[in-house]
């Protein structure tokens, strides 16, 4: 997808898009190099999808470059991610030579000549023993870092000390390092298939044909079907606020992994008719913009996330949003403001009663919870962050 930085000035913060321009007059012909594992699914890759566009179209040569690596190597960056987010996992010897040989392979494959070098999460962390002598190098990680796997992570932190600066989702997420640390929060597009306007006739057929109505009050938890996204504690959350209101409750995700609990979720809700249960299909973006529009009240309950930005693309589509307290989710939500964050199932659905009897607070928490993004998690900010980031690394 290709993006213009005018194209943001309707919906951006007013300024920002000329700060940007101002700040990229300095950095005109320099070259960003950004390197990830893999150009579909993960966070990283839709906002560098928008990044990468825009850069170059201010005049600063932007690539990006991916990793390529054998299955065996998909299998170790998926312990190894596990690993550094605190779950348990086996990660052998065997694994890290293997993941250091494709790491030189990589580096020596990928043009990576550059003012700036920024290398994505876990798997691409080892390109830098191959890092040329000129250019700075960052790294980027989009997860938890606050308790890794202590030996995982005592083999590992030599190599992101060998960058020039770290940079991570939130100031909890950040592991010790010698070197300089940065926090730079993830951003959502407004211009992107799951944020833009949608008109109320097209929104309506989506709906009906995901087989969702709207006679009632809509309650919406999106996530995976795994036992981290606590579907089944929604579901019980709604049982709660049921006794009191009439209305839905919408559950959508992508299908689980192995271990999910997509039977359990679809038993649960099989004994009512206002619960339903969402297999989303591939890249669901459409989808999804109008399950958040059709919301009346959103529920984000996971047990552990890392920045968890579905908080902020509800928001932005006016919704009050009611969270745990995992990963980024209280970094998002400004609490009794843009709506609520809750330790318990019983305090989820408390707080989704309250707004239920009061339909004036919805409206209110909605419009400042778009307000809250606008200023704070649109990538106009995030690109802002980055270049502001640039100038200061390379004089």
């Amino acid at each position: 997808m290709g993006g213009k930085l005018d194209d943001y000035r309707a919906v951006a913060p007013r300024g920002s898009v000329d700060f940007m321009l101002r700040i990229a007059e300095r950095l005109r012909g320099r070259r960003i190099v950004q390197v990830s594992v893999s150009r579909y699914g993960g966070a990283a890759d839709e906002i560098l999808n928008r990044i990468v566009p825009i850069l170059n179209d201010l005049g600063i040569e932007a690539a990006w470059e991916v990793m390529l690596g054998s299955a065996e190597f998909e299998a170790i960056v998926t312990a190894v991610s596990k690993g550094l987010a605190g779950v348990e996992q086996v990660v052998t010897e065997g694994m890290l030579a293997r993941l250091h040989a494709t790491c030189a392979e990589n580096a020596r494959r990928l043009p990576l000549d550059a003012d700036l070098v920024i290398v994505h999460d876990a798997a691409t962390l080892l390109l830098v023993e191959g890092r040329p002598p000129a250019g700075h190098w960052l790294w980027r990680y989009h997860g938890d870092l606050s308790s890794p796997q202590p030996q995982l992570w005592n083999a590992l932190r030599p190599f992101a000390d060998k960058y020039d600066a770290a940079v991570f989702s939130a100031a909890k997420f950040a592991a010790p390092l010698s070197t300089r640390r940065f926090v730079i929060a993830p951003s959502i597009d407004p211009l992107s298939e799951r944020n833009r306007e949608m008109p109320r006739g097209e929104q309506s057929r989506h709906l009906e044909r995901l087989g969702v109505r709207m006679d009632k009050p809509i309650l919406l938890q999106v996530g995976p079907f795994e036992r981290l996204q606590d579907p089944l504690g929604v579901v019980n959350a709604y049982r709660l606020v049921k006794k009191h209101h009439d209305v839905r409750l919408v559950l959508a995700g992508s299908p689980p992994g192995p271990g999910g609990v997509l039977a359990e979720t679809q038993e649960a809700a099989s004994q009512d008719p206002d619960v339903t249960v969402l297999v989303l299909p591939p890249d669901p973006q459409t989808e999804l913009n109008a399950l958040e529009r059709a919301a009346t009240i959103v529920l984000q309950k996971p047990l552990f996330t890392d920045f968890g930005a579905d908080v902020a693309t509800a928001m932005w589509k006016g919704k009050p949003v009611v969270g745990s307290l995992a990963g980024g989710i209280p970094s998002q939500i400004v609490s009794k403001v843009t709506g609520y964050t809750v330790e318990t199932v019983e305090g989820a659905a408390f707080r989704v009663r309250h707004l239920l009897s009061n339909p004036e607070l919805i409206g209110r928490m909605g419009a400042a919870g778009r307000e809250h993004v606008r200023r704070n998690f649109l990538i106009t900010r995030h690109l802002g962050d980055y270049l502001a980031l640039l100038a200061h690394l390379t004089g």
